[in-house]
């Protein structure tokens, strides 16, 4: 039987351990337990450092927005053990390099026997999902959001050009611009009607915000052409980027009365030169796309 229950024990940390979200158990007095391995790529703490302390010996230290500690207060996991209710809660834990993570957290009680009682959290690392939010409420600020989709508007994306060639020309710093088109988007208009290809839009913009990375920019650039702005790239990299967005977009559906809403995007994409001009490398990723409309849309044309 002790066996049996050994062997499912490691089957449960083997899965919790495959999660990417940071997990750890404590029992009654908030000591820890167990620390998956989300938990050590999260926070920097390994399991063994971890086990056997109590959640709020230096290591999480969890923090709400107003720097208030949560450990000595109104803890989450500590008031789920005390009244058995599941909680969610945005906080700040401390990274053992010294910084602040944020995370969405969730408590619960896993195990309550008796007078044993373990509790779980789990916790997501939301960091790139505040940075996004934060340049949002920067573009705002500034009257560069595109109201529709929620991205960067023309002025911002040229002004961030303008940036990257005097970072490439002084530091060396490598750069990359998509440029791409909704296909055949007037008839999505004509034969859906605008409000359709107003979520068509969203529904690009969603796919691109979603699927880059932090310090990437993507923004409208007018009508149903966008531009991503992809730094610190190699070329293998920018075509992987912009095959991997046209793949997603292809793969992607809206869901309409009865049916489904589904369009390509056509790409071209480029590096930068050192003779470029804002005007220059956007002109150049716009006539590389215009050359993916011409051989059969859905593709994707890469030329330095």
């Amino acid at each position: 039987m002790e066996t049996h229950r050994q062997t499912h024990q490691g089957r449960f940390a083997t899965v919790l351990n495959l999660i990417q979200d940071g997990i750890y158990i404590t029992d009654a007095d908030r000591r820890i337990i167990y620390w998956n391995k989300g938990a050590e790529r999260i926070t920097g703490y390994r399991s063994a450092e971890v086990v056997g302390r109590s959640c709020s010996d230096n290591i999480l230290v969890h923090v709400d927005a107003e720097g208030t500690n949560l450990c000595t207060g109104d803890c989450p996991l500590g008031s789920t053990i005390c009244d058995r209710k599941q909680r969610d809660a945005s906080v700040f834990l401390h990274h053992k390099e010294g910084h602040r993570v944020p995370v969405q957290i969730r408590t619960s009680l896993l195990e309550e026997k008796e007078s044993a009682i373990q509790a779980i959290e789990l916790f997501t690392d939301i960091s790139e999902q505040t940075a996004k939010e934060i340049r949002i409420r920067e573009l705002e600020q500034l009257a560069m959001l595109d109201p529709l989709t929620r991205l960067a508007n023309r002025t911002y994306i040229e002004n961030e050009i303008d940036c990257r060639i005097n970072e490439f020309r002084k530091f060396s710093v490598p750069f990359g611009i998509i440029f791409l088109d909704i296909d055949h988007f007037k008839g999505v208009n004509d034969t859906y009607g605008h409000l359709a290809g107003d979520s068509v839009l969203r529904l690009i913009a969603n796919t691109l915000s979603a699927n880059g990375r932090p310090f990437d920019l993507f923004g409208r650039f007018g009508g149903e052409e966008f531009i991503g702005i992809i730094r610190n790239t190699t070329e293998e990299h920018l075509i992987s980027t912009a095959q991997r967005l046209r793949i997603l977009t292809a793969a992607s559906s809206l869901p309409y009365k009865e049916g489904q809403i589904s369009v390509t995007i056509s790409i071209g994409a480029t590096m930068v030169r050192g003779d470029d001009t804002r005007d220059s490398i956007i002109e150049r990723a716009d006539s590389l796309m215009y050359r993916s409309k011409r051989d059969g849309r859905d593709r994707v044309t890469f030329s330095r």
